[in-house]
C-alpha cells in the first residue's frame, strides 16, 4: 500500500471511528509512515554502500594493479634494514674490532648478503 493509500486509508478511518479514536489513528499513520521512511532509507544506504565499495574481485584487481608500487612496509624495511646494515659494517670496520678478530671484509660481505637476503624474502612474501 502507498502512502497516500495509507493516509487515505486513515482518514476514512478517522471518520468512522469519530473524534475520541484521533489518537489512535494518528499514531497508526505515523507508524506507517516511519516504517515507509525507514525502508527508503535503507534501500538509499544500500544503494550508496554498493555503490561506493566495489566487490571483493574488484578489491583483488585493484590490489594486482597497485602492487607495482611500494608500500609503507617495504620501504621502512628497506630503508630500516640498510641502517642496520650500515652501523653492522661500521662496528666491523672500526679499528678497535679489527684488532681483535679476523678478516672483516668477510663479516662485512655476510651482513650485507642476510640483508639482501631479509627484503627479497619479504619483497616475495607481499
Amino acid at each position: 500500500m502507498s502512502i497516500s493509500e495509507e493516509i487515505r486509508a486513515s482518514a476514512g478511518a478517522h471518520r468512522d471511528l469519530g473524534p475520541k479514536y484521533d489518537t489512535a489513528v494518528a499514531e497508526g499513520l505515523v507508524e506507517r509512515i516511519g516504517e515507509e521512511i525507514d525502508r527508503r532509507v535503507e534501500t538509499q544506504l544500500n544503494a550508496y554502500a554498493r555503490e561506493m565499495m566495489p566487490p571483493p574481485r574488484q578489491w583483488r584487481a585493484q590490489r594486482a594493479q597497485a602492487q607495482g608500487r611500494l608500500g609503507f612496509g617495504h620501504v621502512m624495511l628497506a630503508l630500516g634494514s640498510m641502517g642496520l646494515a650500515v652501523g653492522a659494517t661500521g662496528v666491523v670496520l672500526h679499528p678497535s674490532y679489527q684488532a681483535n678478530s679476523a678478516p672483516s671484509g668477510a663479516l662485512v660481505a655476510l651482513i650485507w648478503i642476510v640483508i639482501g637476503i631479509i627484503n627479497v624474502a619479504y619483497a616475495r612474501r607481499h
